[in-house]
């Protein structure tokens, strides 16, 4: 008897829950004439992927620490990357979502959580993210809880909304706040699965846009980031606040500042984010950048009374805002007025590249480079020395993106006037990271200025070599009010005062049997 008691007690071994993890991630400039295709992707699938993105500093990086960290069983799906830059082939995006699909089909998980930028567009759709989204929700049914962690510069849309069930952004710009993102979208899957979270997702949205004061460090993101801060702690059924600051070279219809608040078991949060989205109404003229010229800059760079470089962000021209990076601006203004500046810039430029090696190292040229690629640029004619071709890949250092792989294509070097350097890149290099340059054999220290095609995220990973300087540069990188033809998005400013009504969305979870194990 006591031996049938001690096995009738005896707890059942509780399988472990399996979590299928995937990052899709590109943010697209609609704005660039150049098709995205699969050649610029990053890719790794299964454990591959799992391994390589482990401990990398991203979003996805973090979700898989905190799930290795837990009783779950970590599935992985597939790993797709690009710098942002043109609209995406349709026909290669529907290849990784038909992918993803297919994983989540052979796994059957219990859950699924995904990096994602949140701004990602094809040649066919504006919304690349809410058609994948809506389409993984139909496959799994209601009772797979779905997270996402996005760049907060994602344009959240009402399909996406729809889709998931946790939506959770960076809050930092830059975005040195990436991976606790990622522990943040992995936390609450498990909570949703061990029951402790019933999420409530709650979205306000207006349609405008920041033209600049994009740091969330100072200025009015800071006050509003604040607010959402504030209201989190005074609410713990608030889980999350996270404040989307739109793309602005997205074209859609739906495009605006959102809040979005997760909250636990109640729609209470309309309040907070209605407020939040507000603020950004009511301090919209102060979303103002403070650029200097490219002389301006030079100038400092030639009178700079520290030894560090400048670092100068070609904002115009910015690869991680989806430009081609094709400008030369920066270059020619040093070449032809400042004789005796030292210097370093990146130039995409699949051409100048092919003609370089052709040259070979130690070869004396004369080539055109740049201009070839943003509707309005010209070449610009040079005379150099080849001084080194690469594969052009290298592994980013960090901290933003840390370990991530980075593919620029045949890469060459050119030396000119004997001061200025000059990477030509066949595909959109992440020339926010040092080791960009370092790795294609290129010194910074000594330099007076460094050409970055990034606007904020090269503060980070240049912080410990040089000072940053935001320069004023033309390009599709950048906006300007009436610089840009949209076909569909209507918002503040470009559109005037009349696009101010807030719109709000409330989505709560209804668990319910797993679609997959039904018609198993």
């Amino acid at each position: 008897m006591d031996q049938i008691g001690r096995e009738m007690i005896t707890p059942a071994v509780t399988k472990p829950k399996t979590i299928l993890v995937a990052r899709i991630w590109h943010e697209s400039n609609a704005f660039n004439p150049e098709i995205t295709g699969p050649e610029a992707f990053e890719y790794a699938t299964g454990e591959e992927f799992l391994e390589a993105a482990a401990d990398s500093g991203s979003t996805i990086g973090g979700i898989i620490s905190r799930l290795r960290g837990s009783d779950a069983q970590l599935m992985g799906s597939l790993s797709a990357t690009a710098p942002p830059s043109g609209l995406v082939d349709h026909g290669f995006f529907l290849e990784l979502k038909d992918q993803l699909l297919k994983d989540v089909v052979a796994h059957r998980p219990d859950a699924i959580a995904l990096d994602l930028h949140g701004a990602m567009a094809t040649t066919r759709t504006a919304d690349a993210e809410g058609l994948l989204l809506s389409d993984l929700r139909q496959l799994v049914g209601p009772g797979v809880p779905i997270a996402i962690g996005l760049d907060l510069h994602a344009n959240v849309t009402i399909d996406m909304i729809e889709s998931v069930d946790v939506c959770i952004a960076c809050k930092e710009n830059p975005h040195s706040d990436v991976v606790e993102c990622g522990y943040k979208v992995a936390d609450c899957v498990l909570a949703v699965l061990d029951g402790r979270l019933a999420p409530v997702t709650t979205m306000a949205k207006i349609p405008m846009i920041l033209p600049g004061a994009g740091e969330t460090a100072s200025g009015p993101l800071f006050d509003i980031h604040e607010m959402a801060r504030a209201f989190t702690r005074a609410d713990p059924d608030i889980w999350d606040i996270s404040v989307f600051n739109v793309f602005r070279y997205s074209d859609d219809y739906d495009i605006g500042q959102a809040i979005v608040v997760t909250s636990n078991g109640k729609a209470q949060a309309v309040t907070p984010a209605r407020k939040l989205a507000q603020a950004f109404w009511d301090r919209r003229q102060e979303f103002v950048d403070e650029l200097v010229s490219i002389d301006e800059a030079l100038a400092k760079s030639y009178n700079r009374q520290c030894s560090r470089p400048y670092v100068l962000a070609d904002m115009g021209d910015r690869i991680l805002a989806g430009a081609p990076g094709d400008s030369t601006a920066i270059l020619e203004a040093a070449l032809n007025g400042h004789p005796t500046l030292r210097g370093v810039v990146s130039v995409t430029d699949p051409k100048a590249v092919r003609l370089a090696q052709h040259a070979g190292v130690g070869a004396s040229i004369e080539i055109e480079i740049g201009g070839r690629l943003t509707p309005g640029f010209r070449p610009l004619p040079v005379r150099a020395v080849v001084q080194g071709l690469t594969d052009g890949r290298c592994v980013l250092d960090g901290p933003y993106q840390r370990g991530t792989q980075c593919a620029m294509g045949d890469t060459a070097v050119l030396h000119i006037d004997d001061r200025l350097s000059v990477m030509l890149t066949t595909r959109p290099a992440f020339s926010h990271d040092p080791a960009v340059f370092t790795s294609q054999g290129i010194e910074l220290q000594g330099q007076d200025f460094i050409v970055v095609k990034s606007g904020y995220h090269f503060k980070l990973n240049f912080a410990a070599i040089a000072e940053p300087l935001l320069v004023r540069t033309p390009g599709v990188g950048y906006y300007e009010k009436g610089f840009f033809t949209y076909q569909r998005a209507r918002f503040w400013p470009e559109h005037g005062d009349a696009c101010y009504p807030i719109s709000t969305r409330v989505r709560r979870r209804a668990p319910s049997l797993n679609r997959l194990e039904r018609v198993g």
